[in-house]
């Protein structure tokens, strides 16, 4: 009946990516069936944490938060978790081998949220995105490459440059709600409150930066993960050209967004060209 419960917990985590996240299920559906539990096993782990550190004004923060990390490592250690979510995660974890060393870094920078609201410094910054984002790449990496450590290692720089880069977009997609609502300040030295287009103009390019190493990762993915990474990238890179086209006094009152039918259109873009060759 173990059986059983594990495909209900990984259900439970395909909910939960579907519900939050309509963007990156659809990313996610492009995926092999054979790597997308896993997929959603890890997005489960990282909502719920995010939603504690985000959302739950109403209750105890840093008692969930601790709560949910003990009950993550107990559950690790006994090989099973009546919370479904962990329940899938670690299966995940197990599989894989994702390192524990990833995981304290994404719930160090959960913490981080807890308590800080400015990150005046580029090593402050750096180590808030590591754990935050590029720790969750390298984590879907492990599955894409399923056990290839050679082809881990080669791809890692670009798997943590993708995670930073769909990070920053969506630090700056979401400045309104996280300069009023969270009062956090990511972009070290920057009035976020007042952005200029000089320093909008500037977060744009480190994140072109970024997405020009990330894809070069892309292009050497095992096909069966091609597909659904490169269509988060291309999504991702629609956001920010929206975001450069917004002016920069209106985005801290703006969240851009793709309409449905233009995403449609960039996943038929994106299936011509992995057919084709083309990335």
């Amino acid at each position: 009946m173990k059986k059983l419960f594990d495909e209900v917990s990984l259900k439970s985590s395909e909910i939960v990516t579907r519900s939050y996240s309509t963007s990156f299920s659809l990313a996610v559906r492009m995926l092999a069936p054979s790597i997308r539990g896993a997929i959603y096993g890890i997005y489960g782990f990282v909502r719920f944490a995010d939603e504690i550190v985000d959302t739950f004004h109403d209750y105890p923060k840093e008692q969930l938060l601790d709560e949910f990390t003990e009950d993550y490592y107990t559950a690790l250690e006994r090989g099973i978790s009546m919370n479904p979510i962990l329940n899938s995660f670690i299966a995940v974890v197990k599989e894989y081998n994702i390192q524990d060393e990833l995981v304290r870094a994404f719930l160090k920078s959960m913490r981080m949220d807890l308590h800080k609201s400015e990150y005046n410094t580029q090593k402050e910054y750096e180590e808030y995105i590591y754990g935050s984002a590029d720790v969750v790449g390298l984590m879907c990496l492990k599955v894409f490459v399923n056990g290839d450590e050679q082809r881990y290692e080669a791809l890692k720089d670009s798997a943590m440059r993708l995670g930073s880069a769909f990070q920053k977009v969506n630090f700056l997609r979401d400045l309104k709600n996280d300069v009023d609502v969270l009062d956090r300040t990511y972009f070290p030295g920057i009035d976020l409150k007042n952005l200029t287009p000089e320093n909008k103009a500037k977060i744009i390019q480190e994140i072109e930066e970024d997405f020009n190493e990330a894809l070069k990762g892309i292009q050497q993915l095992p096909l069966n993960a091609k597909f659904g990474v490169y269509t988060a990238y291309v999504y991702y890179r629609r956001l920010l050209t929206k975001l450069r086209n917004t002016p920069s006094e209106k985005i801290i009152t703006t969240r851009v967004r793709v309409s449905n039918p233009m995403k449609l259109g960039l996943i038929a873009r994106c299936y011509c060209q992995i057919k084709l060759n083309m990335i």
